[in-house]
């Protein structure tokens, strides 16, 4: 890719990125968009004075930056508070990725680039026509400047890890604090069973499961609530809504034939829903899933992580999701089937990896240019028209490989919902980790493949015992294609999330066809963070890969997480509701992104060091390898089991009236 490539790209990105903030900015003030901007500040819980400008005047379609400072100024606590520890936890990774790449930034612009620059390259042919200029591939093998890249290495690996362990140690303080403030929630006293066998006595599964706890917990069990097939209800429910919807638009236009008709029917249906609620109904749609009730957080805590019987198959507890977390579909799938399901996930997954090759391969191909005009002639008439060649190039690829990128999240969700998973949140922490190694495989690691075979494919067909290092060469070739994805990913793609295109696209097509409906419907969505926490851990892992060997990347990957941190401030604030809380159970996932992306830093770099003929900085970068996986183990033996188990000691503490912080 040559600089008139990587600067169209940039100038494209930056056109669109502030034509969309510019829009964002005035449409945000118009009083019909109020429900597409402002759907968390209109949803019920959520009421509040709205900056609308209802007069005709000249303010109203003047843009504003207003909201760009706001997002600096609001404090943490205050985050915590509205919004809850896991959007804390997103806000605090976008803070990790600033604090990160600027130091990064500061040493690489200050000290690798020159060392790149300024060394006599063995490429010099490629010094004038592409970037390769600025990056470790300008260093002449064997040159003692490798050194300095070696002692960056240790330096930024240090820096990240010691980032690492003040976050996870300070957002695990916050999650046993906030834990502490939600002790009176129904949910902290509840245990989650499934698996209930039916009483012989009685042939129920409600009786099993009282006779259960008052016999193995008889002071501290307080109550049950079994669960019931429901889907009939379900079914009935809304017919007889829009039943009552069809009765109240005849009612206004007085066609009496059809109000007596739909009156009749919507008494049918409650009669039969009534039927349903019975209690000899209710026995038959028993499900062996029960909702259990103890009389303090400890005793739940204790019975949610010990085994209940002598079949681990049976009565299988766990904490009780909070309600709005709950995923009541999947808790009638029977615990046989979930193997099957999980199963059916892997393949699922599986298949759209290997579809997803596809698009990434021609992505490639667009990308390396000059070699693509060797294998398919006709793209050389891209070159007729001036300037266009370092668009298609440049902007393009990026663009395009974004465009396949919008779809996954949620096809893994899809397939996350299809696990089996008990809670909503849950099925977003697969979701997260099904679409980071995704796009780990398939973004990062495919592009590189696919961009070396484009590059030298004939060689690897002669000399197929070089492609590992053909390969480890490939990493540092595609820096520039990487550069112009987080120009894509993070000016195009953030200022397209402020603006919401689509949804203010489809709001206009439903008011022009079949109108808006009477009461207020906002366009109040879950906040995404199946999406986002898998796509900015990606650009984390870029920029470290790429921390030593192309320095120019971080200054981009600076303004890629402060423009981040304002959109998704911005859209946590006014747009998306948080319609579950973990306690900050998101960071033990993104913790372990950040260390698979230090440990392929330094992989890379022990390659490229052997690429660059120099063995011994390649053999002493071994040791920090084993000091970061040695200090992930000790994360997960210090950290990680407070974030899956309640701890007994704060309970106790708690209850004999002890500050057990």
């Amino acid at each position: 890719m040559t600089p008139e490539s990587l600067i169209a790209s940039a100038s494209i990105n930056i056109g669109l990125a502030i034509l969309a903030l510019w829009l964002f900015s005035v449409l945000k003030k118009q009083p019909r968009n109020a429900v597409i901007y402002y759907a968390r500040l209109l949803s019920d819980r959520h009421r509040a004075e709205l900056p609308l400008h209802s007069s005709f005047s000249l303010p109203r379609f003047l843009p504003s930056v207003a909201w760009i400072p706001r997002a600096f100024r609001v404090p943490e606590d205050d985050i915590l508070r509205r919004h809850g520890l896991d959007a804390l936890v997103l806000m605090r990774l976008f803070k990790f990725g600033i604090k990160f790449f600027m130091l990064c930034s500061l040493l690489g612009v200050a000290l690798l680039l020159p060392v790149d620059y300024y060394s006599e390259s063995d490429l010099p042919t490629r010094k004038e026509y592409s970037m390769d200029a600025f990056t470790i591939s300008n260093i002449t093998r064997g040159s003692n400047k490798l050194w300095v890249h070696f002692s960056c290495l240790w330096f930024i690996s240090f820096y990240a890890l010691f980032l690492l362990y003040k976050e996870y140690k300070e957002i695990l303080v916050k999650r046993l604090q906030q834990m502490r403030e939600l002790s009176h929630r129904a949910d902290q006293f509840t245990v989650l069973v499934r698996q209930v066998p039916i009483c012989p006595e009685h042939n129920t599964r409600s009786c099993g499961v009282d006779h259960f706890f008052s016999t193995h917990h008889p002071f501290n069990y307080h109550s049950h609530q079994m669960l019931y097939d429901g889907r009939d209800i379900e079914y009935l429910l809304g017919k007889q809504k829009k039943l009552k919807k069809e009765l109240e638009e005849n009612r206004n236009t007085d066609e009496h034939k059809h109000i007596s008709i739909s009156e009749e029917k919507f008494r049918e249906f409650a009669h039969k829903v009534s039927q349903l609620q019975s209690e000899a109904m209710l026995r038959e749609k028993e499900l062996p899933v029960a909702f259990v009730t103890f009389k303090s957080r400890r005793s739940a805590a204790l019975v949610a992580q010990t085994q209940q019987h002598s079949n681990p198959l049976e009565l299988i507890t766990e904490m009780a999701p909070e309600p709005r977390d709950v995923s009541w579909r999947n808790l009638a799938i029977p615990q046989q089937i979930l193997p099957l399901n999980k199963i059916g996930v892997i393949l699922a997954a599986a298949a759209l990896t290997i579809f997803f090759a596809i698009p990434v391969t021609a992505v490639q191909g667009i990308a390396k240019y000059e070699k693509l005009k060797k294998w398919f002639p006709p793209a050389m008439a891209v070159e007729f028209i001036p300037g266009l060649s370092s668009v298609v190039t440049g902007y393009l690829p990026s663009a395009i490989l974004k465009g396949f990128m919008y779809i996954v999240p949620y096809a893994m969700l899809g397939m996350a919902y299809l696990g089996g998973s008990i809670s909503k949140s849950k099925e977003e922490i697969k979701a997260c980790n099904m679409v980071f190694y995704f796009l780990m495989g398939n973004v990062f690691f495919l592009s590189v493949i696919s961009g070396s075979l484009l590059d030298e494919i004939g060689e690897y067909f002669t000399h197929p015992r070089d492609i590992p290092s053909h390969l480890a060469a490939a990493v540092s070739a595609q820096g520039e294609f990487f550069m112009t994805y987080i120009l894509t990913d993070g000016l195009s793609g953030f200022s397209l999330e402020i603006l919401q295109l689509g949804l203010i696209t489809f709001d206009i097509i439903r008011s022009c066809t079949y109108g808006r409906a009477k009461e207020n419907n906002t366009y109040l969505f879950s906040f995404p963070y199946f999406r986002v926490i898998p796509t900015v851990s990606l650009s984390i892992l870029i920029g470290m890969i790429y921390a030593v060997v192309a320095p120019l990347m971080l200054p981009f990957l600076v303004g890629y997480f402060c423009l981040g941190y304002i959109v998704y401030f911005n859209q946590m604030e006014d747009v998306y509701e948080m319609t579950y809380d973990t306690c900050g159970c998101f960071w033990p996932i993104i913790h372990h992104y950040i260390f698979v992306s230090i440990i392929l830093m330094q992989v890379t770099m022990v390659g490229l060091f052997g690429l660059k003929s120099k063995p011994s900085a390649a053999i002493a970068t071994v040791p920090l390898i084993l000091i970061t996986i040695a200090y992930n183990e000790y994360c997960k033996i210090r950290f990680l089991p407070s974030f899956k188990h309640f701890p007994i000691q704060k309970e106790s503490m708690l209850l004999l009236g002890v500050d057990g912080s």
